[in-house]
């Protein structure tokens, strides 16, 4: 017999237990919420530009010219243009020296190259420098950030800083006030960073034409990228309190 009063008392306890959970779940998905999304950009002028340059080989009446002859050239420009020697490097840090057949009679060889300059009006005078070299094989290859990574988390916060502020203007006008929130998620960040490979030539004595690239023509001597554009938003779900 106490057995039996002993089960019955513990199948009451456990039953009390699970309605008692079952109650709180009920109470905490029906309290009031409110859900909003907020969205947030930011735009910057790009400050990693990277300008791919391939030399070959060539004949120049009938005697050839080495790549070693034209890259030290190259290098000596590069330096009287105030830009540090580090930032030329071979596309593929494992590349050697790739075979070409000219006029199906000789075999020359080419090397490919990747500069990396921080401003249009140096992209400009490079292209100045690789014409007087008879460089012709040049192209923007891509254009960055350095600081991307920071330019993200901060948008990141202007975009939950947007959701919490929408959300409080919006139960202030019906007289209620924004609780703590309940849900967050992030979409995904969008930066127009523009990867292109197009080749770079010029029309004229003091103008640059880069085709099928954006690029905002200040005045016959300067060139001005597209500014990249970070995009993110956030949504949040907040309780009202």
């Amino acid at each position: 017999m106490n057995k039996l009063k002993y089960l019955l008392t513990v199948s009451f306890l456990l039953t009390t237990v699970m309605t008692f959970g079952q109650t709180n779940t009920q109470n905490a998905d029906e309290r009031p919420y409110i859900e909003v999304t907020g969205t947030a950009e930011k735009e910057v002028i790009p400050d990693e530009i990277y300008i791919g340059i391939i030399i070959r080989e060539k004949y120049e009446n009938k005697v050839k010219v080495t790549i070693e002859e034209q890259e030290e050239k190259l290098k000596n420009a590069i330096k009287a243009l105030g830009i540090d020697l580090t930032n030329l490097y071979l596309s593929d840090a494992n590349a050697d020296y790739v075979k070409v057949r000219w006029q199906k009679k000789d075999v020359l060889t080419k090397k490919d190259y990747t500069l990396k300059v921080s401003t249009a009006t140096t992209v400009g005078q490079v292209f100045q420098e690789l014409e007087k070299l008879e460089i012709t094989d040049a192209s923007i290859s891509k254009v960055s950030h350095s600081k991307l990574d920071s330019l993200r988390k901060e948008v990141k916060i202007m975009a939950i800083k947007a959701a919490k502020d929408k959300a409080d203007y919006l139960l202030t006008a019906i007289g209620e006030q924004t609780g703590k929130p309940l849900v967050i998620k992030e979409n995904e960040i969008i930066a127009n960073q523009q990867f292109v490979n197009v080749r770079g030539s010029r029309s004229s004595e003091t103008e640059y034409n880069f085709d099928d690239m954006k690029i905002k023509s200040l005045d016959n001597s300067e060139i001005q990228f597209q500014k990249i554009k970070i995009q993110t938003s956030i949504y949040v779900k907040f309780s009202i309190k």
